[in-house]
C-alpha cells in the first residue's frame, strides 16, 4: 500500500469518526430534550400518585417510575369499580363501561409516557456509544496517519 493509499484510508477514518461523533451528539441531545419535554408535559397535568399506590404515593407524576406507579393504581381502581371485569368483559349496556374505558385510556397515556422516557434514555445511550466509537476511529486515524513532510530549511 502506497503512502497515498494510506493517506486516503486515514482520511476516510477521520471523516467517518467525525460523522459518527456528530451523530452521537445529535442522538444524545435529542434524547435529553425528549426526556425533559415528556417530563414537563406530565408535570403540567398536575397528577399526583394516589395514596394507595404501592410506590411513590403522594409524589407528582413527572417521570417514568411515578407514571408507571399511577398507571398501576388506575388499573386497580378500574377493576375495583367493575368487580374485577375488564372493559371487554362488561356488557355493552353496563354503566361501568365508561369508567373502565376512561381508566384504560388514562393507563395507556401514562404507559405511553413511560415508553417515551425509555426511548429517550435509549437515544442518549446510543449517542454516548456512537461518540465513543467516533473517538476510537479518530484515535485509529491518528495512529496510522502518515507523518507530515517537513520542508527542508533554506540556508
Amino acid at each position: 500500500m502506497g503512502s497515498s493509499d494510506a493517506g486516503a484510508t486515514t482520511r476516510v477514518l477521520r471523516t467517518l469518526g467525525i460523522i459518527v461523533i456528530v451523530a452521537g451528539v445529535v442522538f444524545a441531545v435529542a434524547g435529553v430534550a425528549t426526556w425533559f419535554v415528556v417530563k414537563d408535559q406530565l408535570a403540567d397535568e398536575h397528577i399526583t400518585v394516589s395514596d394507595d399506590a404501592d410506590n411513590f404515593a403522594g409524589d407528582p407524576v413527572d417521570g417514568p417510575f411515578t407514571a408507571y406507579a399511577q398507571a398501576n393504581v388506575i388499573e386497580k381502581h378500574g377493576l375495583a369499580a367493575s368487580d374485577g371485569l375488564t372493559y371487554a368483559q362488561l356488557d355493552q349496556d353496563d354503566p361501568r363501561r365508561d369508567t373502565v374505558m376512561t381508566a384504560s385510556f388514562l393507563r395507556s397515556s401514562l404507559f405511553t409516557s413511560v415508553v417515551a422516557f425509555g426511548v429517550a434514555a435509549f437515544a442518549v445511550g446510543i449517542g454516548i456509544v456512537l461518540v465513543l466509537i467516533g473517538v476510537a476511529l479518530l484515535r485509529i486515524h491518528r495512529r496510522f496517519e502518515p507523518p507530515a513532510e517537513v520542508p527542508a530549511e533554506v540556508s
